[in-house]
């Protein structure tokens, strides 16, 4: 019957039922789930209710999906369900020059409304390390950064309003210029429990006057770490300050000759945007820091092409890791900035208890962690290991002060580690809020909250 159905209102060619493409649809970067009981691919907004209605109608849950980069386990089906891709739902809708806003579909690329809109001068600065392949709709579903949130923001705050079709199948629309509550912001970062988007109105902003990217090189991750906070507490506030260490240090050299010492114990790259005059002040300023806190070099890339080059490996970090051990598993929490270097010791010694190799990249201007533990999926035991160190991880954000999560959402991976973070009447409230747009849970179940979470038992 859901077939039938599907295949009436969109056409055989938007319904996929064969096992060999459900398949392609049960797992996401971070882990495989289960078959869903359809995929479909819609090419408009009334597509997408009409499938909400018929998945309604007949007791099935729906899971949205972007590219499937997600990190977490958030855009693959828990128990079956209709998976709705937005892979033919890609368009750059609408310009709006002299607002500075896109009109754009979720399916659209992160990277390609970029490429779309720098003839005006324009780019979308929310930019995850997957921005080549991820999309504007799954951006928005986990609320996704990047290396440059540390001055232009996340996802929502670029997002001015959005398109969403409801669990009823019903279409509305939020905005943030709107009067009373900010549904908008409710949304963004909701991974897809709340309503499915179907558009949005993103904010864009102007390509700076100049872009300076420097490399500083240090004997360990604590001074670098102290050189961060040190540039932050002068009221500098770059564009970009990353972290990388020895180990993804070496593996990014060899894999992308990018120009990084291999024989730092830390490097901090390091991205200004502004205006050309104030270039040169700000550079010496950044590296008297850097200096003043045991920086063994300085380095400044010295054209476009060598400033994209340090930016290729460092975004390329992830991939490069091949080079070490054929699988790695990536953590995502956040601490206080005065925290790293005692975070990151114990994410070692972590690693060290379980006889695993972890290399550290990182957004350090803000303290989102992201360690890379490297292993072999095909040893259980070594699976077991990265289990447990990154539950290790998880306790030690939180016992610092931090949070489980920064940038990629909860998903299915980190909905038991919310009970960390939020006591029993904080899940309650945000589970009051789910029950109000979706009270019979069929849009993206068993994400965010603990397993076995309502609204009723936590009351």
């Amino acid at each position: 019957m859901l077939h039938q159905q599907l295949v009436e209102a969109l056409g055989a060619e938007a319904v996929k039922t064969a096992p060999e493409d459900l398949s392609v649809y049960a797992f996401d970067a971070y882990s495989s789930g289960t078959l869903p009981s359809a995929v479909v691919l819609p090419e408009t907004t009334r597509d997408v209710a009409r499938i909400v209605r018929i998945a309604r109608a007949c007791e099935e849950p729906l899971i949205a999906r972007g590219a499937g980069t997600g990190l977490c386990g958030g855009a693959i089906p828990a128990r079956g369900g209709v998976v709705v891709s937005f892979a033919r739902m890609h368009r750059v809708l609408d310009l709006d020059l002299s607002r500075r806003r896109a009109h754009v579909q979720p399916g659209l690329v992160n990277l390609d409304l970029s490429k779309a809109v720098s003839m005006h001068g324009l780019f979308y600065a929310p930019d995850p390390a997957s921005q080549k392949t991820s999309t504007i709709g799954g951006n928005i579903a986990t609320n996704a950064g990047g290396p440059h949130c540390l001055s232009y923001g996340t996802t929502v705050n670029h997002v001015c309003a959005l398109e969403v079709v409801d669990a009823s199948g019903e279409v509305f629309r939020t905005d943030v210029d709107d009067a009373g509550y900010d549904l908008t912001g409710v949304l963004v970062g909701s991974e897809g429990t709340l309503g499915i988007v179907t558009s949005a109105w993103v904010r864009l902003t102007r390509l700076p006057e100049s872009v300076r990217v420097w490399l500083a090189a240090f004997g360990d991750i604590d001074s670098a770490s102290a050189a961060v906070s040190a540039i932050i507490a002068a009221g500098i506030v770059p564009t970009a300050l990353e972290m990388m260490d020895r180990v993804i240090v070496t593996a990014v050299e060899a894999a992308f000759c990018a120009g990084y010492p291999t024989d730092a114990g830390a490097v901090l790259l390091i991205e200004h945007a502004g205006y050309e005059d104030d270039m040169n002040t700000l550079e010496a300023a950044v590296a008297q820091i850097a200096r003043e806190h045991g920086a063994l070099s300085w380095r400044a890339a010295r054209s476009a092409s060598e400033r994209d080059a340090l930016w290729a490996g460092r975004k390329g970090a992830a991939g490069a890791t091949g080079r070490i051990s054929p699988n790695y598993y990536t953590q995502d929490v956040c601490v206080p900035r005065s925290a790293l270097p005692a975070a990151l010791r114990a994410v070692g010694d972590a690693a060290a208890r379980h006889h695993l190799t972890v290399g550290n990249v990182f957004h350090a201007g803000d303290g989102n962690l992201h360690p890379l533990l490297m292993y072999d999926r095909r040893d259980p035991k070594q699976v077991a290991a990265v289990i447990e160190t990154g539950n290790e991880i998880l306790q030690t954000a939180v016992d610092l002060g931090g949070t489980v999560s920064g940038e990629h959402g909860i998903g299915y991976e980190k909905r038991e580690a919310m009970t960390r973070v939020y006591s029993t009447d904080d899940l309650a409230t945000m589970a009051r809020v789910r029950e109000v747009f979706d009270p019979a849970r069929m849009l993206n179940p068993e994400k965010i909250f603990p397993s076995g979470v309502r609204c009723p038992e936590l009351r």
